[in-house]
Formats: C-alpha cells, sequence, structure tokens
C-alpha cells in the first residue's frame, strides 16, 4: 500500500489549508495517509549562527524522515502577504540544509487556499516555480478561492462543483504516470 504524507502549511490551529488537505486526502483510495501538524516540527528562526551552535535539530531529521518513507505528498499553502507562511518557510530553511532535495523525487499535488479571490495563488505559484529545483514532482496543483464561500467547514466538503472536481483531478494525477 502507498504512502502519502498531507499537511497544511501554516501552524495555524484554524488553518484552512489543512481542512483543505483533510477533504483532498479524503478522495485517495487505497492508501495510508499521515496528516502532520508544523506545529510538531517547530524549531528556533533558522540562521547560520543558530546552525553552528545547534547542529542539524531532531525535528528537522525527523520532518526528512517522513518524506523519505512517504510516496507521495498532498500540500496545501497558506498565503502570507504573497508568499510562504514562516513556519513552513523556517521548517523549510532548516531541512534543506540536511537534504537539498528536500522532496526526493516524490510525486506531489500542491493546494493553496485563502479567503480571498485568488485562493493563494501568489504563493502556489512561488511553490511551483520552487519545488522542483527541491526534488519535487509536482503532478498537479489546484487554488481554491474563496474558501469560506466554497467550503463546508462543519461536513468538511467543497461545496463548488467545479473546484471539488478540479480537486479530485488533482489527486488522480497523484500516482499517474
Amino acid at each position: 500500500m502507498k504512502k502519502v504524507i498531507a499537511f497544511g502549511a501554516s501552524n495555524s490551529s484554524r488553518s484552512i489549508n489543512k481542512k483543505l488537505v483533510t477533504y483532498a486526502i479524503s478522495l485517495l483510495d487505497d492508501v495510508d495517509v499521515e496528516v502532520l501538524d508544523l506545529n510538531d516540527y517547530e524549531m528556533p528562526l533558522f540562521s547560520v549562527d543558530r546552525e553552528d551552535v545547534l547542529g542539524q535539530p531532531d525535528l528537522a531529521k525527523a520532518f526528512l524522515q517522513k518524506i523519505a518513507d512517504c510516496d507521495g505528498l498532498i500540500i496545501s499553502f497558506a498565503e502570507n502577504n504573497g508568499t510562504y507562511s514562516a513556519a513552513y518557510k523556517n521548517l523549510y530553511d532548516w531541512v534543506s540544509r540536511i537534504q537539498p532535495k528536500v522532496y526526493r523525487d516524490k510525486p506531489m499535488v500542491l493546494l493553496s487556499t485563502s479567503p480571498g479571490g485568488r485562493g493563494g495563488k501568489s504563493v502556489l505559484e512561488l511553490a511551483l516555480s520552487q519545488i522542483p529545483r527541491f526534488g519535487g514532482l509536482v503532478k498537479a496543483s489546484v487554488a481554491v478561492p474563496s474558501f469560506g464561500e466554497n467550503f463546508d467547514i462543519e461536513a468538511g466538503v467543497i461545496t463548488n462543483d467545479e473546484i471539488a472536481g478540479q480537486i479530485h483531478a488533482a489527486i488522480s494525477r497523484l500516482f499517474a504516470e
């Protein structure tokens, strides 16, 4: 059975990106899925000075091991001022110092959402341009606009049929040749 790691690239306890990624993994069949919480990988703000003192943090190594042990990833990116959340960026800064090809040639589906009409499109475009350079094989991506209007939080589902279809199509490409 294939193993998928999924996470919302945010440390918010109310992360709409975690809600979106949780919905997306519900569309998978016959896979073992683990949803990670970035709060479990909180480390000091990266700098080379801290790296000199701390070395390679165990949490960074543990995150990299999760990626090494999976067959694919689904990430939903939170957009903070047009870029990655500080929590994701800091984690990425630490792990990329240990393993520059962080994503180890694993297939990935990238998502984003926000309350606004672009749905985190800026951060998704950034991720699409960067992740392949760091070993990610992006199979599909979807930005979900106006999260509150297109997602039923109580039911945990996309209410817009067109967007639901886009996400379903993207998830179906995760392991497609």
